[in-house]
Parts: structure tokens; sequence; C-alpha cells
């Protein structure tokens, strides 16, 4: 984090249009969700919760040189993430329990409540939750030097805070790390397209490309968008990003 410009920007670009596009789609699913049945899906809650992600990490990744915020912006990191921590913590025990009472709720199972799937959204953003709240309590005190340095040498360095006072626990530091570059390999293989052998007479696609066979790139569910469109690779890549632009920011620790 807010180290040389170039990659501060190139985190900042990515991170930044990764928000965008999942604000964009949550906006489009809940309105799509209530026309369909005049209530909210779950389902966008989790575009938010990426876009929140992505917004917030594009705003630390921000370089020195270009914004100085106050050390307390640190704590307003920490308490935003750690609210939408509580929120991801809430939705996984909540869909824990209905797992166990053995069904659905509310109808909205299509909306990609039905499946593990939606839990293991929930998990990575609790798990992304957390690193951005790590992050935040282990840059505010350099954050505090970093101030009182640039008061003392009339602006030069500091910033965001000073990179050689960045500190953290390295055994978590070294588990998120472990933790994300799985997430971003995994991510990563998910999107590679690989077809998929269909019988005679039944046309073969590729990675969803919307001819009824899928292979790794689509699920072949419907929702909004469906896989056939690409919604669901452009969210991969979405997920993708962000794990890419957190092992970077983690590793500046």
């Amino acid at each position: 984090m807010h180290g040389p410009t170039v990659s501060g920007w190139l985190l900042v670009v990515l991170c930044g249009a990764s928000g965008v596009y999942c604000l964009a789609r949550m906006v489009r699913m809940t309105r799509l969700s209530r026309e369909r049945d005049g209530h909210p899906a779950r389902e966008p809650a989790g575009a938010g919760s990426e876009a929140l992600m992505g917004f917030g990490m594009a705003a630390m990744a921000l370089p020195a040189a270009v914004l100085t915020p106050p050390a307390w912006s640190w704590a307003v990191y920490a308490v935003v993430f750690g609210l939408a921590a509580l929120y991801g913590l809430a939705a996984v025990a909540w869909r824990g329990g209905t797992r166990r009472r053995g069904g659905r709720r509310g109808g909205y199972g299509s909306y990609g409540g039905g499946s593990g799937r939606f839990d293991g959204h929930h998990l990575h953003h609790l798990v992304g939750s957390l690193a951005m709240v790590y992050m935040a309590v282990a840059m505010a005190p350099a954050a505090g030097a970093g101030a009182g340095a640039q008061g003392g040498h009339g602006g030069h360095g500091g910033g965001h805070g000073d990179m050689a006072a960045v500190g953290g626990i390295p055994l978590l530091t070294g588990v998120l790390l472990v933790y994300f570059a799985g997430y971003a390999l995994l991510s990563g293989a998910r999107l590679v397209p690989v077809p998929v052998a269909a019988p005679a007479g039944v046309g073969v696609g590729v990675g969803g490309a919307g001819s009824g066979t899928f292979g790794a790139g689509g699920s072949g569910r419907s929702g909004y968008g469906g896989a056939g469109s690409g919604v669901a690779e452009l969210m991969r890549v979405c997920r993708l990003t962000m794990a890419l632009a957190m092992l970077a920011m983690l590793v500046a620790l």
C-alpha cells in the first residue's frame, strides 16, 4: 500500500473499476428482484459488499503524493469494514441455520441462496472485511508517525504512513497471504475455458458460451444475466482483481 506511484495508481484503477461494476450489478439485481416479486433478494447485498471492498481498497491504495488523509481515517476504515464483517458473519450464521432447518425461505433460492456457492461468497466477504480491518489497524500507528514526520520535514514522505513503520502480525499476515493467493489461483483457474464433450447431435459450448453445455467458465444456472451472458465471468474477474490487490497490500505490510 502507498508505495510506488505507478503501482498505487494501478491498484486504484483496478479496484475502483471493480467497485463500480459491482455497484452497478447490485443496483440492477435489486431492481430486477423488486420487479419479479416485490422484495429485494439477498444476492444484491453480496454485490454491495464487493463494491464496498473495491472502493475501500482503491481509497487505501491512493499514492501518498496525491492524498494525505487525517490519522483518524484509519479508524473509519476499521469501523466500516468491521460492520461489513459483522454482516458477513450474520449472513453465514443465518444461512447455516437455515440449511440445518432443511429449507429455503422467502423463495429466493434461485437468486444464489440455495447452494454452498452463496455461503462461500459470504465467507470470502467476511475474510476480506477482516483483512481490511487488520490492515487499517496495522497502518494506524504508521499514519500518525507519518503525519509527524511530514510536519517535521516539510511534507516530504509521510503520506498515508511511512512504509518502514508499517507492521502487523507476521503469522496472521502470512495466513491471509496464503488464503488470497489460493483464492486468486482458484478464481483464475475457473476463468480458463474448458471444452466439454457433448452427446451426438448436441452443440458443444465452452465456458458458458450460451449453447447449453458449460465448461469451467459457467455454471449454467439462471439468474441476473445468467452464466451465458458473461456476467458470471465478469464477477469472477472482479473477485480475482480484488484478491490480487489484497495480496499486494498484504505484501506491503
